[in-house]
This record gives C-alpha cells, sequence and structure tokens, in this order.
C-alpha cells in the first residue's frame, strides 16, 4: 500500500506545502515598522468573514495570507479566489496550498454571481489557482463566473487575476472575450529570478499574455504586479516596467514581498518607503496609467477605488 499524503502524521504546514518540505529553513527577518499592521477584529471585518463562511467562497486573502486582510474585509473588500483552493503550481513566494485539485464545480459560477449581487459590490476582483490539471486551464469556468456577474449583478464592475494559461492553446481568448473591465495579470519578478521563484512559469509567455488582450480588445485595461525583495536590481525592475509598457499595460503594483514560512523563499531585504516612491515616480515617466507602490501593495488592494482613478486617467488622456 502506497500513502500518498499521510493526514495522520503530518503537520498542517506538511499538508499545505508538501513540495517544500526538504528545502532547509530559512531566517525570517524582523519586518520593519513600516510593515507592521494592526490586527484583524472589527466588528464588519467578523461580519464580512461571516458572510464568506456562510456562502462557503474562498478567497485570496486568507490563502495568500495577505497582510491588508483586517483593512479590506473591515470595508467589505474580499478578493473571491474560484476553482478551488489548491494550486497545480508550486511557486516558492506563495502560500496557497499545492496538491492535485479537487474536479471544478459546475454550480461555482452562478454562486459567485448571486454571492457578488447579495453583498452588493462596486468592485469584484476574482482570481483563481493555477488548473493545468484542466484541459483549458480553467479559462471557460472563469468567463462563465464572469458572465453569471454580468448576468446577476450587473452594476458590478469585474476585475479579473488570471494565471498564464500556459500550453492551454486558446485559452486566453476565451478570457479576454469575457470582457472583464480590467485583466490583470501579475508578473511578480524579475526575469532572472523565474526560475528560482516561478519555476512553473515563464516570463515572457506571461507578458504575451497582457499583449494579446491589448490586441484583442483595446478598450480592456490591463494590469501587473511584482514583488521585491526578492533579491532584483532597480535596473532589472525598470526593465519590467519597459517590458509592461510595451505590451501595453495600464497599471502597475509594486510591492514587498513577504515570506509566508520558513520553507518559502528568503526575503533578500526589506525595500524602504523611499524606494518604492523613488518606483512610483519612474513607472509614472514610463506612461502608466495608474501606479501603486508601497511596502504594503498588494495586487487586489484598494483595486475598486483605483478602478475609478485608472478610468479618469484614460479620459484624462485620450478623452473616452
Amino acid at each position: 500500500m502506497v500513502t500518498l499524503i499521510d493526514t495522520l502524521t503530518k503537520t498542517p504546514a506538511e499538508l499545505r506545502h508538501p513540495e517544500k518540505q526538504k528545502r532547509p529553513e530559512t531566517a525570517v527577518l524582523k519586518k520593519p515598522d513600516w510593515l507592521r499592521v494592526k490586527a484583524p477584529g472589527s466588528g464588519q471585518y467578523n461580519a464580512t468573514r461571516a458572510i464568506v463562511k456562510d456562502k462557503g467562497l474562498v478567497t485570496v486573502c486568507e490563502e495568500a495570507a495577505c497582510p491588508n486582510i483586517g483593512e479590506c474585509w473591515s470595508q467589505k473588500h474580499a478578493t473571491l479566489m474560484i476553482m478551488g483552493d489548491t494550486c497545480t503550481r508550486a511557486c516558492a513566494f506563495c502560500n496557497v496550498k499545492t496538491g492535485l485539485p479537487q474536479p471544478l464545480d459546475p454550480e461555482e459560477p452562478g454562486k459567485v454571481g448571486l454571492a457578488v449581487a447579495q453583498l452588493g459590490l462596486n468592485h469584484v476582483v476574482i482570481t483563481s489557482v493555477d488548473r493545468d490539471d484542466v484541459a483549458d486551464g480553467g479559462a471557460a469556468h472563469f468567463a462563465e463566473v464572469v458572465r453569471q456577474i454580468r448576468l446577476q449583478a450587473p452594476n458590478t464592475t469585474i476585475e479579473i487575476l488570471t494565471p498564464d494559461f500556459l500550453r492551454k492553446d486558446g485559452a486566453a481568448e476565451v478570457m479576454i472575450d469575457a470582457r472583464p473591465d480590467v485583466f490583470n495579470h501579475n508578473l511578480e519578478t524579475v526575469p532572472r529570478l523565474y526560475l528560482k521563484i516561478r519555476p512553473g512559469a515563464r516570463y515572457f509567455h506571461s507578458l504575451r499574455l497582457l499583449q494579446m488582450v491589448k490586441e484583442r480588445d483595446p478598450n480592456q485595461f490591463t494590469k501587473s504586479g511584482i514583488m521585491v525583495g526578492l533579491g532584483e536590481t532597480r535596473e532589472e525592475v525598470m526593465q519590467v516596467m519597459d517590458d509592461m509598457r510595451s505590451a501595453g499595460v495600464d497599471f502597475i503594483t509594486i510591492g514587498q514581498y513577504l515570506q509566508p514560512t520558513r520553507k518559502h523563499a528568503a526575503i533578500d531585504r526589506f525595500v524602504t518607503p523611499e524606494e518604492f516612491k523613488a518606483y512610483e515616480a519612474i513607472a509614472r515617466a514610463k506612461g502608466f496609467l495608474m501606479v501603486s507602490s508601497s511596502p504594503l501593495t498588494r495586487s487586489s488592494h484598494h483595486a475598486g477605488d483605483d478602478f475609478a482613478r485608472l478610468k479618469a486617467a484614460r479620459l484624462a488622456q485620450t478623452g473616452r
């Protein structure tokens, strides 16, 4: 008999990240003052948490251990994660569970559409795990979620944060044709660090995905983000900015990488708030319509407010 996953003797961390257990532990650096956040626990936070649990929703806020969960949930903002809570990739930075996922739930798109309507959201962010086990990477399922939100909550604007759909021919087109208001796909880090930090992905494939959005539907806003503090250089970050602009990306986010556990990729350093401000100035000079650059910036943080600013910036620039 072969035991695939031993749920009796393994710790929760081992069950969540079995592929990382043979890695040596690394020191977890003490956070500087500018990265300290209040522990969640407000009344509205608890109310949002109750809604999420009651409706059986999965959020990236919890799964990725986002430091902004207290602030966002206190304002009834949550990023919904579809297609399960288990990812087929094993990125060195990510806290989402790794393994073989359950089959896609055909009722999930309708449930998500209903939940968004009942929550009364003005803007919603939908993301997902990677589903390399599915023929189209889950693109048709993801697109149906967008359609159901349009049907059940027609006044809600939609931002999608997608996988890369690597080696899934036609999947990108399905997602683009679902016509979200914002198409987000994160490059995450600089090309030199991909094999170490994002081994299952390919930098230029991700860049091409973002470029395809603009080629197929120029009116869709595109967005992408990177983490810093992983060992990248300032010059490499600037090159990623140039690559994004060449692909027509409208909105860039830059935030500090935070290490989920000692088995994850180590933090090389904490980037100072002053350096983040400098990155913001450089990005704006390179022509991005929107820039969010700070230690606590995350891809979906303040997404609704940022979408409004993004529309205003394009209107001011192009008159439409």
